[in-house]
């Protein structure tokens, strides 16, 4: 059965407006519609799947705590047993709470197998609401050892909706203020994701309609969208 996680990370909950909006706005609309898409294909093939959305600004993941490292050392210094053998190793009630906070977000990461994340630029990187969820879902041993057969998401795609206000292409003087896109491909591929399943979609000069002196990427800004949405139907499509 087909699954996808769906994740909104902006902090910004406007609608699918085209340029004239955040950044934000816009990931939350070109992530919707890949959803859409996904799951319209889905029913056309007549296949059973299964749709799980989580908007990180609704409904936000707790920041770490002094227990969650607690039980993550203590994990470690067991050869990082999986999930499932986590609870024999909780002491106390906080780490008791901390791991109740975790194993739903890592159950939600394994069960899919399409991982589509909605990730606007924040001060040339992603959003603190972003990082909160990779900084918990990275439970020691969650996901295995990246490279070998106990991996467990080397099979996982993951599809990322990377919107910007400005211009960072590679190429482009932008480029060296991108810790956006390099840090996401480099937490995928550090847990296990293989490096031709992670697609990056760019959506930029968002704030073109909003912000005077970015009047004249209007054009640019149309013109990534466009293509920005192109991409992503054909992804959810394939």
């Amino acid at each position: 059965m087909a699954s996808l996680l769906h994740l909104d990370s902006s902090a910004d909950s406007g609608t699918d407006s085209g340029v004239d909006g955040s950044s934000g706005a816009v990931s939350r609309g070109l992530t919707a519609l890949f959803a859409r898409t996904w799951q319209a294909r889905q029913r056309e093939a007549g296949r059973r799947y299964a749709y799980r959305y989580r908007d990180l600004a609704a409904d936000p993941v707790p920041p770490l705590d002094g227990a969650y490292c607690a039980l993550g050392r203590r994990v470690e210094r067991q050869g990082f047993p999986p999930p499932d053998r986590v609870p024999a190793l909780v002491e106390g009630a906080a780490e008791q709470r901390a791991w109740a906070l975790t194993r739903p977000l890592v159950d939600e990461l394994l069960a899919a197998d399409t991982v589509l994340v909605g990730a606007p630029m924040y001060n040339y990187a992603v959003s603190a609401l972003l990082k909160a969820w990779i900084d918990r879902v990275s439970f020691p041993g969650a996901f295995g050892r990246a490279g070998t057969a106990g991996c467990r998401l080397g099979g996982t795609r993951v599809v990322v909706v990377a919107t910007r206000g400005g211009g960072y292409r590679p190429g482009t003087p932008g480029a060296a203020q991108d810790f956006q896109t390099p840090y996401l491909r480099a937490y995928f591929a550090r847990q296990g994701v293989a490096p031709e399943n992670v697609h990056v979609v760019t959506a930029e000069w968002t704030l073109a309609g909003v912000l005077p002196h970015l009047a004249g990427q209007q054009d640019a800004a149309d013109a990534s969208l466009a293509a920005a949405r192109a991409r992503l139907v054909a992804y959810a499509q394939s």
